[in-house]
């Protein structure tokens, strides 16, 4: 295929993105912020498919741009059960999983969902490329101490790899030949280990630092006794962990801008619990280095919160004895999701066949 434009869908915990591409170029890219009051309308991630569907056909419509001249549509993957990185043709498998409500919360989980309901009526094909559940773990780092649960790669990876690959070539080196450590910072965050170009180890959003709206690792004896004391429905404990936790527990806010702010106005408590968040974050990145044992190329800081000098500064303080760390904020998921399609549609390489298990 010598041209191909291709349509690009991340949901975001608070935000609908799309790109289009033509080839490896960018037409044109939109981001929209939702109010937290308007996603906190849905009880779930689910009733959000309207509202978000609706978000990305106005972009669209705004942009004058016609549908009509897409080769594919790819989105984001979400929280599905352990698949390979890469590329997956969205079928009925995929759909049913994700409408059944069985997967774990995340906006992601969307995002086949809406390439699918665009590309379906155009007749051309739907794509999800390196979803959040790719999976690339040695089997040292699933063991657990309880042996019905094992540990499952669930990190930023599409972000995560594509800032690897902008890095590497950065450092005129291949990605597949470097070892990093990568911390996504974002509305929630991982930190993951990449040998060779193979993100081996991650420490998840459930699992790590506590973020702008997630709780990250409770200690498990207290939050026992924390769902028995105050007998929390299943649902209500899943949005304490994810939505309602982290900064926005602590200081009524997840908006890292705001935070800095009242900590130049004196606010103590509020620079205490920033402080803390960064302390957490640099105590994942050394536990990923020792993963690496110590053999580390660089150390990576992504994700929004990547572009405040405060936080960096504070990670790297902590850090900077391991590697040299470098910020790349931001992200370019989009980007990403492009040309991995672009790959699919060439023939550069094949989708996988997803099915249920």
């Amino acid at each position: 295929m010598k041209n191909a434009v291709i349509l690009t869908i991340n949901p975001g915990s608070t935000s609908t993105k799309i790109g289009v591409f033509e080839n490896e170029n960018e037409l044109f890219s939109a981001s929209v912020e939702h109010q937290s009051d308007a996603l906190e309308a849905f009880q779930t991630i689910n009733q959000q498919f309207d509202f978000r569907k609706d978000t990305i056909m106005e972009i669209l419509e705004n942009h004058h741009y016609d549908t009509k001249k897409l080769s594919a549509v790819v989105g984001r993957g979400g929280l599905l059960p352990p698949i390979k990185s890469g590329g997956y043709t969205v079928n009925e498998a995929m759909k049913n999983l994700i409408w059944g409500g069985a997967l774990s919360e995340h906006a992601s989980n969307l995002g086949a969902l809406l390439a699918d309901a665009i590309a379906g009526p155009l007749g051309i094909p739907a794509f999800i490329y390196d979803g959040v559940s790719s999976d690339e773990m040695e089997d040292i780092a699933r063991i657990t101490g309880f042996p019905e649960i094992q540990r499952q790669s669930f990190c930023h990876v599409l972000n995560s790899k594509a800032m690897g690959r902008k890095y590497a070539r950065g450092m005129e080196k291949n990605y597949a030949d470097m070892n990093l450590v990568i911390a996504h910072l974002g509305g929630g965050i991982s930190i993951s280990a990449h040998k060779k170009g193979r993100i081996i180890d991650v420490i998840s959003d459930d699992s790590g630092p506590f973020s702008p709206e997630r709780s990250g690792s409770i200690p498990l004896f207290a939050l026992v006794e924390l769902i028995y004391k105050n007998h929390y429905e299943k649902k209500e404990l899943l949005k304490k962990i994810r939505g309602n936790g982290g900064l926005k527990a602590h200081l009524g806010t997840r908006d890292c801008r705001e935070i800095e702010e009242r900590i130049l106005a004196g606010d103590t408590r509020a620079k205490q619990i920033y402080e803390a968040q960064a302390y957490q974050i640099a105590k994942g990145i050394g536990e990923m280095a020792v993963v690496l044992k110590g053999k580390i190329d660089g150390i990576l800081l992504t994700g929004g919160m990547a572009y405040s000098e405060k936080l960096t500064g504070m990670i790297a303080e902590y850090v900077g004895f391991i590697a040299s760390v470098k910020c790349l904020p931001g992200e370019i998921e989009l980007e990403a999701l492009a040309l991995g399609g672009l790959r699919l549609l060439r023939g550069e390489e094949k989708p996988h066949l997803f099915a249920v298990e």
